[in-house]
């Protein structure tokens, strides 16, 4: 078959350890000799991000504004141990958070689903989608210890120097502790809309839950926000495409969770989407199959995988050793972000090869031949633990009669 061509080119940022070997085994084996492949290429890979002091980060967020499509791989966030490893000038940022707030971009994460993986919930047989609001509330949060005899009181300074104030709590007895948090209706507006794009997007409903009864100020401001865009912005539109906006209280949302059968977007709080997306993604079987995709209320999408650069699975890979690392959620980011492509360039031909690399990915899982931890696993009673390039190779077989 000739070369599938690309009118408009991908943000492709190349990222660290296993996960970067893996990023070329896909585009070498399954990616390049179907697709005559355009991206401005970006290298996130830690020894480049130090290079330029991570100017490289925000370039690449530059650039996804400019061509609205992006696929990253995973990449490290350092810590004390990394510094050394890598003689860094400094500890640099996540650059996930960076992207994240230069897009100012909500994070949505689901499971892929295969047989012989069975969800611990056994009514789960749809997807269930995390949005989490990744700014603000712990995450940025301002924390004192506070001494026996201490009184704490929230204080806010308006424009005019004006001062509000507003009794924490007196410490008369004891010692304690507090904690400032904070958000912002721009953030929140920006949160509301993109869950509401996605949904649309993905035709699915949308369930947003907070605690508004306990925090009748911080939480329903939330609540608030979300139901004034809804109404005024996006009822017709969800009536149209008949699917559903739903509000309740987290707990009652936890419990609805826990009965249903999947198939909606749930949108959370800072805190709350990063807990449950670890409770959906074990829940559903396993982090390494889980998508995630970081969307802007503009309607700018960057794809990669929900975890990281497998370290261990690398080091074994210097010594020569041979590795069976899953790379079905790294091949979905590649996948989610060219059908997107051909969606906005009307390239038809782009989401039908997206579409059947994802079917051949779990048509080879279900015909039994997966990575070492999905044979832990899986169910099914022939199965074959295959490496990491055997496995993509397996893929390309069941794709070639696919096209």
């Amino acid at each position: 078959m000739d070369k599938i061509i690309m009118k408009t080119p991908l943000v492709e940022m190349d990222g660290d350890e296993m996960t970067r070997i893996i990023w070329k085994m896909i585009k070498d084996i399954l990616l390049l000799p179907y697709i005559d492949l355009k991206t401005e290429y970006y290298d996130l890979g830690l020894e480049y991000r130090n290079e330029t002091n991570d100017q490289v980060t925000i370039d690449s967020a530059e650039a996804t504004k400019k061509y609205g499509v992006a696929v990253k791989c995973a990449t490290i966030t350092p810590n004390a141990a990394r510094m050394t490893e890598y003689n860094l000038k400094e500890m640099w940022k996540s650059p996930n958070g960076t992207i994240r707030a230069l897009l100012d971009g909500t994070v949505f994460r689901s499971p892929i689903l295969v047989k012989g993986i069975t969800p611990y919930i056994p009514t789960w047989t749809k997807p269930i989608c995390i949005a989490r609001h990744a700014y603000g509330d712990v995450y940025k949060n301002s924390e004192m210890i506070v001494e026996k005899g201490s009184k704490a009181e929230l204080c806010v300074t308006d424009a005019n120097g004006n001062e509000s104030r507003e009794l924490i709590f007196d410490f008369n007895n004891s010692d304690g502790i507090i904690q400032g948090m904070h958000n912002l209706d721009s953030s929140i507006s920006s949160f509301a809309r993109a869950c509401f794009n996605y949904a649309l997007d993905q035709k699915l409903d949308l369930w947003f839950a907070t605690k508004d009864t306990i925090s009748k100020k911080y939480d329903h401001t939330f609540k608030d926000i979300f139901a004034d865009i809804y109404e005024n912005e996006y009822k017709e539109k969800f009536e149209k495409a008949g699917i559903e906006y739903f509000y309740t209280l987290i707990d009652d949302a936890v419990a609805r969770v826990i009965r249903s059968d999947g198939g909606y977007i749930w949108a959370c709080k800072n805190y709350d989407g990063d807990v449950m997306s670890d409770m959906i993604a074990t829940a559903f079987g396993s982090l390494a199959m889980m998508t995630s995709v970081l969307v802007s209320p503009q309607g700018i999408y960057e794809y990669e995988a929900a975890h990281g650069t497998v370290q261990r699975h690398y080091y074994k890979h210097l010594k020569g050793e041979e590795t069976s690392t899953n790379s079905v959620a790294t091949l979905f980011a590649w996948t989610g972000a060219l059908r997107k492509r051909g969606e906005l360039d009307d390239t038809p031909q782009l989401c039908e090869f997206a579409d059947k690399l994802e079917r051949a990915t779990i048509e080879t899982i279900e015909s039994g031949i997966m990575t070492g931890d999905l044979y832990l696993l899986s169910t099914l009673e022939n199965k074959t633990k295959v490496n990491t390039e055997e496995f993509l190779k397996a893929v390309k077989e069941r794709l070639e009669q696919l096209l």
